[in-house]
């Protein structure tokens, strides 16, 4: 088994039944206050930029690996925003899962914002009031989170 594919791996194993998954997803923000958001490849929808925890990963660096990819930037985690732990979900190609996510807000060190056009095909800072419908319940929990930390800030 490769670690760095285990849900492949573990589909190989039980198809589309659904399976328990834990991801990291994260929240950066440009100058503006503005967070970006990942239009998905799948299913064309926006979220946040994130992935799978991989075999030998903690939530930490996945969101940072994860970012990376999806994005094109380089990022540190500065907190911890929240654990979403009630969706379950049924992706484009057929795959169950309860999913978990384990949101961080982070801060970008550096890179340029790019598209693979795989994963990704588009990347767009909106303002937290002014998103567009987020692809999940995980993703609407995590917005719904930051909005509650910023009343709470002002």
């Amino acid at each position: 088994m490769d670690s760095k594919n285990y849900i492949g791996w573990l589909r190989s194993k039980v198809g589309h039944e659904k399976i328990i998954l834990v991801f990291a997803g994260g929240c950066v923000f440009n100058q503006a206050g503005e967070v970006l958001l990942q239009c998905r490849g799948d299913s064309r929808k926006w979220g946040f930029p994130g992935g799978a925890i991989e075999l030998g990963e903690t939530p930490e660096m996945a969101v940072i690996r994860e970012v990376k990819e999806e994005t094109g930037l380089d990022v540190r985690v500065t907190d911890l925003i929240g654990i979403c732990t009630d969706s379950d979900m049924t992706y484009p190609n057929g795959d169950k899962a309860h999913s978990i996510c384990i949101f961080y807000e982070l801060e970008a060190t550096g890179g340029q914002l790019q598209c693979d056009n795989l994963e990704t095909v588009g990347l767009q800072y909106f303002a937290l009031e002014d998103m567009p419908e987020l692809f999940c319940k995980q993703h609407e929990e995590a917005k719904q989170a930051l909005l509650k930390r910023r009343r709470n800030e002002a």
